[in-house]
C-alpha cells in the first residue's frame, strides 16, 4: 500500500532577519509570551534552537528591569 505524504509545509518565521532580539524590543518580545506571562515554546514560536535560548534570555532581563511583567494575573 502507497500512502500518500503531504509535503510539508513551508512556515514563514516569526522573526525577521534585520529584527535584533535584545531586552529592550519589548514590542518583539511580547509576541513571544502568552497571556499567563509564561514564555512560548520553540514549537510554537516557529523559532531556532538558538533564537528560542535569546529570546528566552532578553524576556527574563526584560522582566527584571520591569519592562516586562513576570506574570498578568489580573482578576
Amino acid at each position: 500500500m502507497n500512502k500518500s505524504r503531504r509535503p510539508p509545509l513551508r512556515r514563514s518565521p516569526s522573526i525577521r532577519y534585520d529584527e535584533n532580539i535584545e531586552y529592550k524590543n519589548t514590542s518583539l518580545l511580547r509576541r513571544f509570551v502568552s497571556e499567563q506571562g509564561k514564555i512560548l515554546s520553540k514549537r510554537i514560536n516557529r523559532l531556532t534552537s538558538k533564537q528560542q535560548r535569546l529570546v528566552a534570555t532578553a524576556v527574563k532581563r526584560a522582566r527584571i528591569l520591569a519592562l516586562l511583567p513576570f506574570s498578568n494575573n489580573e482578576n
